[in-house]
């Protein structure tokens, strides 16, 4: 069989795929999509694949990049290139983060875990989900060597919130990411259709349950009931009065970096650089919360021009491809968080399922910044890509 570029991670998995005496998992992104489709009932399938109201502002996020084209260089390929990105005083192996994603055990009994697991092997971060089926401990914990950082939604009780932060910073948190674009639930036409809620099935509520402080306030063992419990744990994300001057109380409450998750626009950008932000996070929740909204790709330059060259910027919403990777770095990102995708590959297969997917979509990255002309991210700027709706970036 012909040698295919054995050093480089590109060259490597053709050599693994091509070996393979049977094709037992999916190659193509959409196929993986397909298989997750087939894969699950109606519930969680809708769950994972629905977004906002008809679904635009999901659509819009991979649609975005499109959009744009990568311009490469010729007779400038290197023999060896660099994935890593250095963000928030650490150094990363690779631009992909996994996004934090809720309810994976709605999709396969060992959700998180496997998830995480799968980004140990890699050498990616996983960012842990409030609504994790898993609490924070068992993750982190599980998956010895995990590069982790904690998701936190901000609940309408600073009691819980406390417990949480400080429960993530001890179970070995390195960073808080705070999703700000979810003071309430979006309108989410599929899960209403479907009269379907993870969380009273007791999916989403790991880190509830085990916590100390929620556990408190209930008058029922949530262990026998998890149902009950989800529902219980629902009344707290309801939390419209939240504001930029509560940041303040987090940022005394905590000293791990705290990122922003959900910024769209540039006003919005530079406020959270004023407030202390360690970071901002590019995202419209994967289209989940306002179907109509600009594309968080749409959104990433334009953010990227308000905070200024060497302050984190993360992308975070329509990634399937290596192509897309760049792209986004091209336009202003340091790393990207994936989502779905690697959904997928849970769905369909578990542990392994997700680490073919990332595995995937990590040799593309090394190849197309390779094809382009790079050693580095680092090396890559706007002149990278055009805008072929007429406008050069």
């Amino acid at each position: 069989m012909q040698e295919i570029g054995d050093s480089s991670i590109s060259g490597r998995r053709w050599r693994e795929l091509l070996e393979r005496r049977e094709a037992r998992w999916p190659v193509a992104i959409e196929d993986w999509e397909r298989a997750a489709h087939h894969a699950l009932e109606p519930g969680p399938r809708d769950y994972v694949f629905g977004g906002a109201g008809a679904g635009s502002t999901r659509d819009a996020n991979v649609e975005a990049f499109a959009n744009w084209r990568l311009s490469p260089h010729v007779l400038a390929t290197p023999s060896a290139r660099d994935l890593s990105v250095t963000m928030l005083g650490h150094s990363f192996p690779t631009p992909i983060f996994l996004a934090p994603v809720g309810v994976l055990t709605a999709v396969h009994p060992e959700g998180d875990l496997a998830a995480a697991a799968a980004a140990r092997d890699l050498g990616m971060t996983y960012i842990v989900s409030t609504a994790g089926s898993e609490p924070m401990e068992s993750v982190v914990g599980t998956a010895t060597g995990l590069s982790a950082w904690y998701q936190l939604y901000w609940i309408n009780s600073r009691e819980l919130t406390e417990s949480l932060v400080r429960r993530a910073s001890a179970a070995g948190c390195s960073a808080l990411v705070l999703t700000v674009d979810t003071p309430m639930l979006g309108w989410r036409e599929r899960d209403l259709t479907n009269r379907y809620s993870p969380f009273s099935d007791g999916h989403g509520i790991g880190q509830f349950v085990s916590d100390p402080t929620f556990r408190s306030w209930l008058n029922f063992d949530p262990d026998r009931d998890p149902g009950r419990a989800g529902r219980e744990m629902m009344r707290l994300f309801v939390n419209p009065g939240l504001s930029w001057a509560d940041l303040s109380w987090l940022r005394e409450l905590t000293d791990l970096p705290i990122l922003l998750k959900g910024v769209l626009r540039a006003d919005d950008a530079k406020r959270a650089v004023e407030a202390g932000a360690s970071g901002v996070i590019v995202s419209n929740h994967g289209g989940r919360q306002i179907d109509g909204s600009i594309a968080a790709l749409d959104a990433l330059a334009p953010v990227r021009d308000a905070v200024g060259e060497g302050f984190p910027l993360l992308l975070d919403g329509g990634i399937r491809r290596g192509s897309d990777v760049i792209k986004a770095v091209a336009l202003g990102a340091d790393a990207v968080l994936v989502g779905r995708p690697y959904v997928y590959g849970l769905s369909v297969g578990g542990r392994d399922g997700v680490h073919e997917v990332l595995s995937n979509l990590l040799a593309e990255v090394d190849s197309v910044l390779a094809l382009c002309g790079y050693a580095s991210l680092a090396e890559i700027d706007r002149d990278a890509v055009i805008d072929r709706r007429g406008f050069a970036s």
